[in-house]
């Protein structure tokens, strides 16, 4: 086994995985430490360290039927490098119940929060990105936007054909704090209360 693959008994779980609640359960396990690698993301790394205080609310969206995949919190620094960092708190997840979708979309923009509807299914509404994070005041990274299918397979190799169905059909949203900087971190407040 080389140290830079997902091991075997972590693609067996992953691939074990045949509804949206047991990858979100997986995916929870995964942010929480308690499996080593997930799909779409480096072999055998965690979450990262910026992201920590973020686990118990990603987390909990997972088991509620959010399936999160990408987040960042709100800050302001240099980095190693030098540069002037922003960042706007967000967070980026699938969702396949409409209920769950409508219920979510409905809660954060009556707390203010930007969100970005990306939905995959037939005539579904495509929401442009949004930048999250600069970098020296130039845009560095963007959440939201179409997902291409080749990005898509790259996201959640291993899953079960039907279970990659779903997700890759399913409704991407971009949750995003209109502020850059700690006082986005507020989102994570209206995202806990989905829970």
């Amino acid at each position: 086994m080389r140290p830079d693959w997902m091991s075997r008994a972590d693609r067996r779980r992953w691939n074990s995985a045949r509804t949206v609640a047991d990858l979100g359960e997986l995916m929870a396990l995964w942010l929480e430490g308690e499996i080593a690698s997930r799909p779409g993301y480096q072999p055998r790394f965690g979450p990262d360290e910026e992201t920590a205080h973020l686990v118990p609310v990603l987390a909990a969206l997972c088991r509620t039927g959010y399936v999160t995949t990408c987040s960042q919190p709100g800050l302001v620094e240099l980095d190693v490098e030098g540069r002037w960092w922003e960042q706007r708190a967000g967070v980026q997840l699938v969702v396949t119940d409409r209920a769950l979708q409508r219920r979510l979309v409905e809660a954060v923009r009556a707390a203010g929060v930007i969100v970005r509807v990306n939905d995959y299914r037939r005539g579904g509404v495509q929401g442009p990105p949004v930048v999250v994070t600069m970098a020296d005041g130039e845009p560095f990274t963007a959440f939201g936007g179409r997902v291409g299918r080749a990005d898509m397979r790259v996201q959640w190799p291993g899953l079960r054909r039907q279970l990659y169905a779903q997700v890759a059909h399913g409704t991407h949203l971009s949750v995003i704090a209109p502020e850059y900087g700690p006082g986005g971190e507020r989102l994570w407040e209206t995202l806990a209360l989905l829970t």
